[in-house]
């Protein structure tokens, strides 16, 4: 244990933001200098807050099973090289969950049941960040190769950890990527304030420096086959994400300035790192309205407010959440609570409890009003509240409303894979599909969910593979494939 009365007598605390109006002239992250750095002054005192609990149910809220006391107690105690290497036992990138992670550990944290719980999302990011100002995170070429090939089709999350697990295993693992350089959403839907990419692209030099092989430009269904990948490659899998967007088939849809958010946001991403964009989508001048309040949403908030929008307004059919947990949702649950990003902070207007039910175009075809009126529960359905009809300027409307399952129109079809009954790629506890050497893991497989679960996913979905190629596996298996991601 770490400090025996640390959870009573220090409060929590969490590094403090740049000021808003500093921070939405740049694209920096919203920390000085980086979460992990803005943390290292208080975070041994804040590591010491844990407990050790005899049932550490951070274990359960973490579907990679972080060993968050384990690492806690050493943090305390200034041992950073075991706190790092006890980190890296479970999670492939903690410094990409220690910045986009919702945190439900900290949710299902003993300490938190009648007080504050630890910062583990702030401890964790400390950890990786000073080692990796300190040079301590070096590359882990395997030992010898097994002569097995592996192809993994998508470079998110998922895609990520279970190449970087192969390749570690021995085998050569090539990583096709249709975009022009590696990283999925973690690179052109997740904004510079939020994650810089040089975090991201520091992590892709030591999965090359190790041995994985990185094919970007390459579209696997259009510019190779998946019949094609299957012959060439002794397994496959598909961690392609969840990249269907949900639309909004309203009376005015077909507008000019309506936009999915993944349509918005990759450009915004290009242009702050000085690529140029032709017609770009920009929220300069205009009133903006994002339809969606998770966290895409307010990735949108955040890039419209950058890209100096005239106003930002929020629109979420849910009803405001509570500020604290609800009775129904009790700990160790993840709860559907008020949150506020650091987005929120910043500017705009947020606005619950209503849905959209026309868009109004001007005269040259472009939108520029939305419709929309009240809505409430009766007997499980939302419907509209009489009288409640109002209307919202918007030169520019954001469609943030989550996403529906893979693409299935190329190498999904090509390999004729299964589907489950929600759409996505269906697969057996090994994450296996129908088709013999090919597997799926993250999104592609489980639909829309959370950085972590994808990393858990493309972790266990190595084991899979290893134990396909191999016959047996000394890799790890997070989670099974069946389990249910948390919704946040």
């Amino acid at each position: 244990m770490a400090d025996p009365k640390g959870f009573m007598k220090t409060p929590r605390l969490v590094a403090e933001r740049r000021p808003a109006a500093e921070r939405i002239r740049d694209w920096k992250e919203v920390y000085p200098g980086s979460p992990g750095r803005a943390l290292l002054p208080i975070i041994s005192e804040q590591a010491g807050r844990c407990m050790d609990c005899g049932i550490p149910f951070c274990h359960t809220g973490c579907p990679l099973g972080n060993l968050i006391p384990e690492w806690n107690d050493l943090v305390w105690r200034s041992d950073w090289d075991q706190a790092l290497e006890r980190l890296h036992a479970t999670n492939n990138f903690p410094e990409f969950t220690g910045r986009l992670c919702p945190a439900p550990c900290e949710t299902a944290c003993v300490v938190g049941i009648n007080r504050d719980p630890v910062t583990i999302k702030n401890v964790e990011v400390s950890i990786i960040d000073r080692a990796w100002d300190e040079r301590r995170v070096q590359p882990q070429p395997p030992d010898w190769h097994t002569g097995k090939t592996v192809a993994v089709v998508g470079s998110g999350p998922a895609g990520l950890a279970c190449a970087q697990q192969l390749t570690r295993s021995g085998h050569t693992v090539a990583v096709f990527e249709r975009a022009e350089e590696p990283g999925g959403l973690l690179r052109f839907g997740i904004p510079e304030f939020k994650m810089e990419k040089s975090v991201l692209d520091r992590r892709i030099r030591q999965m090359k420096d190790e041995g994985t092989n990185f094919r970007c430009n390459v579209e696997i269904g259009v510019k190779i086959t998946g019949q094609q990948l299957k012959q060439r490659y002794d397994a496959v899998v598909i961690a392609t994400g969840s990249t269907i967007p949900r639309d909004l088939p309203v009376p005015g849809r077909e507008l000019r300035g309506i936009h999915q958010a993944m349509e918005f946001l990759p450009q915004a991403n290009r242009v702050a790192r000085g690529i140029e964009v032709p017609d770009q989508i920009t929220a300069t001048g205009k009133n903006v309205v994002i339809i969606g309040g998770g966290d895409t949403g307010a990735d949108c908030l955040g890039t419209s407010i950058r890209q100096g929008a005239k106003s930002v307004t929020q629109l979420e059919i849910l009803p405001t959440p509570p500020d604290a947990r609800p009775a129904h949702q009790p700990w160790p649950t993840y709860p559907m609570i008020y949150r506020v990003s650091s987005a929120h902070e910043e500017a705009g207007e947020r606005v619950y409890s209503v849905s959209t039910s026309e868009f109004v175009g001007d005269e040259d075809g472009n939108v520029a009003k939305l419709r929309l009126s009240e809505v409430r529960f009766e007997q499980g359905k939302l419907v509209p509240v009489e009288g409640t009809d109002q209307e919202l300027e918007a030169e520019l409307v954001l469609l943030a409303m989550g996403f529906v399952g893979p693409e299935r129109d190329t190498v999904i079809s090509q390999l004729e894979l299964a589907l489950d009954q929600r759409g996505n790629v269906a697969r057996d506890h090994d994450y296996a599909t129908n088709v013999d050497g090919v597997f799926a893991c993250g999104d592609a497989g489980r639909g829309q969910s959370l950085i972590v679960w994808a990393i858990a996913e493309g972790r266990a979905c190595a084991a899979g593979v290893d134990a396909y190629l191999s016959g047996s596996t000394k890799l790890p298996r997070p989670i099974p494939p069946t389990a249910r991601p948390m919704m946040v």
